[in-house]
């Protein structure tokens, strides 16, 4: 093989992954306008939202309250183990309270939602599309976009944001009970530190981002569940693919958020 050969070839594999990628993106965004098209045009169904809300929402709270709680306390422990004795009383509550509230409560409320719920859907989807269950819905003149996927999405987009304000506030009581309770911090002084930092600002952001990628990660799990292959690998490879997806966007998401926020 000579080197204009290679150099073709490798040119070659390039372009075949951009024009991939574009394929996948203009997929991807033809689905969520069809998607979004539904949410303006009746009939709607509003208990399948009911149930997902249920289901993303509080079956969701467990696992996002516990993280946030040992999140802030080991933050806590950080900032104190890394501040020493110089200020620690006004560094610590600060810290906690901006690192929750900006960042560490909605991206990781966000991931771990992603990897409970996205994928659920994604197999949940992927399953009825390999049973032949969507075709079914269409014999039936039922819309699956608008009973399927539209009602998980909106469900997302709406849960996110109540289990992010939840987790905010567990994330930086954990912070204050590992203040208070080990290296005993004046409780008062703690919350009110706590409050002069935390600004609309940071709360409207905070919430922008937990609906941002709430309707980041119901739409990934709806798409690749919807455009499973057949059989139990393409089931399979849909709730993969529906987890890296949503948990990359999340985190490119966030950093263009809050570039626009901060």
């Amino acid at each position: 093989m000579n080197l204009a050969t290679f150099v073709i070839g490798f040119l070659a594999s390039i372009g075949r992954s951009v024009l991939a990628l574009l394929t996948a993106t203009g997929r991807v965004a033809l689905f969520t306008l069809e998607t979004l098209s539904h949410a303006v045009r009746p009939p709607y169904y509003p208990g399948e939202f009911g149930k997902q809300m249920l289901t993303i929402g509080y079956f969701s709270l467990p696992v996002v309250g516990m993280t946030a709680l040992f999140t802030g306390a080991a933050l806590a422990l950080q900032i104190k183990a890394g501040g020493g004795q110089v200020a620690s009383e006004q560094l610590v509550p600060s810290v906690v309270a901006i690192g929750i509230v900006r960042e560490l409560g909605p991206v990781l409320a966000g991931l771990m939602v992603a990897g409970r719920i996205s994928s659920a859907i994604a197999a949940e989807i992927g399953t009825m599309r390999v049973t032949e269950q969507i075709d079914a819905l269409t014999t039936l003149s039922t819309d699956p976009l608008k009973y399927l996927v539209l009602p998980r999405v909106l469900a997302s987009l709406v849960a996110l944001p109540l289990l992010v304000a939840v987790a905010n506030v567990i994330g930086i009581m954990g912070g204050y009970l590992i203040a208070v309770g080990t290296f005993g911090f004046n409780p008062g002084a703690y919350i009110k530190n706590t409050l002069d930092y935390i600004d609309t600002v940071s709360v409207v952001s905070s919430l922008v981002k937990a609906g941002t990628f709430g309707f980041i990660l119901g739409l990934m799990g709806c798409y690749h569940g919807y455009n499973s292959g057949r059989g139990a690998l393409g089931v399979g490879q849909a709730t993969t693919n529906a987890v890296v997806s949503s948990s990359i966007l999340i985190l490119a998401a966030n950093y263009a958020l809050t570039q626009a926020f901060f």
